[in-house]
């Protein structure tokens, strides 16, 4: 029985000191921060490009 825990243990310490999983919510934290630059880029620089696009099409029209 002492046998089959230290066999355990022994696979759980090596199995548990990966960092395998703090890298995977690292990368996936800097996906949300990127993905909210992203989105707020998009709002602010597409209001301003749509007005502009706007004047652009009624000075050619006219």
């Amino acid at each position: 029985m002492m046998t089959q825990y230290n066999f355990l243990a022994t696979w759980l310490k090596a199995h548990t000191k990966t960092e395998r999983g703090a890298s995977l919510v690292e990368y996936a934290l800097l996906v949300a921060l990127i993905a909210v630059v992203c989105i707020a880029a998009v709002t602010l620089l597409g209001k301003s490009a749509s007005k502009s696009f706007s004047e652009i099409a009624s000075k050619v029209d006219n």
